[in-house]
């Protein structure tokens, strides 16, 4: 590609993350405007961003999916109800409120992928937050932490894993061996945090639980056959892939989305309309669009031209590699959404260890099914700690983060790119630090 268009994919690029950065602009319209300024300039054409949408299908159809399934039973007040079930367990107490949210978050995202269980659980925080008196911006961001940390305890927790795990051909099993011990100190790292990162929420405390509404559950009926369908929309979330014809999660998500619609409609709760007119089209939009500016730095070939920079600077070095990838991946995924960095990174790591002779040039092609040399897997290793843990950096750093910014701002509230930084930057250093430590310990020293 002429160099013209590669300049004019990164200026396009730097430009919609300092607009999100700055708040000059909101950020779906910043992405929006980005990508399409792309395809006027015939970077791509109109076809060919489709395309690049379309790779990141499963992503888009799994959260409208969810959203939908969410949305669909609102009308039961079920989360208003749990949400001072909660309090009530949590005594009223600051402390044990967000020890819950770790609690309840953690195990969900080791089976779950993290913007899917943010989307489940979110509801419940605004109401969580107005029983206690506490704003619900904060619990909303220590949800994310939670969930984007807990996406490294399984193969399956979080897509950057999952891609990253399929890159080198690594099983379940094999993961929770070598890899699961890192989500637990990253998970770790946040509980420690909590009374330094939430002080006045730490330490809230309600005089008397009395004064708490007793919301009632509206529509049991419905209710109930709801809990069945989601039910089996999370058993076929775990199992759907290792079936005779297997499910993927997104096609799961549509069915249960299709299910809710009918069962919501027939049963007159709320109508066809109302729910769609409530999806988060904004997120979608805004994911949508980043694929595409990503899409036009590979085309471009300013994605390969970092690997051969890389190369360069680094060398044989495994070691120093693995450190400078984990905090380069994890600064980098703090402003560029960690799916599609992940995306582009790993054919350019695969790129760079054949470069320097560390593995052969077979691991290149689309079907390898084989193993990587195990000096290398470091690298991979740091790249799936980075990209995970460097999204809980900023607001537009993960998926999950943007579902969080959307709820908040379904429930009048707005999480500010600032905001989310106060909080996530002393976090994302932290774990990255400790991520180090465990690499270094685990892979680079004892093998």
């Amino acid at each position: 590609m002429a160099s013209w268009q590669a300049i004019f994919s990164s200026i396009i690029f730097i430009s919609v993350i300092v607009l999100i950065m700055t708040e000059k602009m909101h950020l779906t319209i910043a992405a929006f405007l980005g990508a399409l300024l792309l395809v006027f300039a015939n970077i791509m054409t109109l076809a060919e961003a489709v395309t690049y949408i379309a790779r990141s299908y499963s992503t888009l159809a799994l959260f409208f999916g969810v959203m939908v399934l969410v949305r669909a039973f609102e009308p039961t007040k079920v989360f208003d109800y749990l949400a001072t079930q909660i309090v009530i367990l949590a005594k009223g107490q600051g402390k044990r409120l967000l020890l819950g949210i770790v609690a309840i978050t953690t195990p969900i995202c080791a089976v779950l992928p993290n913007a899917t269980t943010v989307m489940l659980l979110a509801p419940l925080i605004p109401p969580i937050a107005e029983d206690v008196g506490v704003n619900f911006v904060p619990l909303l961001i220590l949800m994310v932490f939670v969930a984007n940390s807990a996406g490294l305890l399984t193969l399956v927790g979080d897509p950057a894993t999952f891609i990253v795990g399929d890159a080198v051909n690594i099983s379940f099993m094999a993961y929770l061996g070598r890899l699961s011990l890192g989500g637990i100190i990253a998970v770790g790292a946040i509980v420690f945090m909590l009374p330094y990162l939430f002080p006045k929420i730490w330490r809230k405390k309600l005089d008397s639980l009395e004064q708490l509404p007793h919301p009632q559950i509206n529509h049991p009926r419905v209710l109930t056959l709801g809990i069945v369908l989601i039910a089996f929309v999370l058993l076929f979330f775990a199992i759907g892939e290792m079936l005779p014809i297997p499910i993927s999660p997104a096609a799961v998500a549509l069915l249960g989305a299709a299910l809710a619609l009918l069962l919501s409609h027939h049963s007159k709760i709320e109508t066809v309309n109302h729910i769609l007119r409530d999806v988060d089209w904004s997120t979608l939009i805004f994911f949508m669009c980043i694929f595409v500016i990503i899409g036009g730095l590979e085309k471009t070939g300013v994605v390969s031209s970092i690997s051969g920079i890389f190369a360069y600077i680094l060398g044989r070095n495994i070691t120093l590699g693995s450190l400078v990838l984990l905090f380069l991946v994890g600064i980098l995924s703090s402003v560029v959404p960690n799916i599609p960095l992940v995306v582009a990174m790993v054919p350019l790591l695969k790129e760079y260890v054949v470069n320097v002779g560390l593995a052969t040039p077979e691991i290149l092609q689309p079907g390898f099914h084989g193993e990587l040399p195990p000096e290398v897997l470091p690298l991979f290793y740091a790249m799936m700690f980075g990209a995970t843990l460097g999204g809980n950096g900023t607001l537009v750093g993960a998926s999950s983060n943007i579902v969080a910014a959307g709820i908040a701002e379904q429930h009048g509230r707005r999480i500010s790119f600032h905001t989310f930084l106060h909080y996530g930057i002393p976090v994302m250093i932290v774990q990255l630090i400790a991520a180090a430590l465990f690499i270094s310990i685990r892979f680079l020293l004892f093998g």
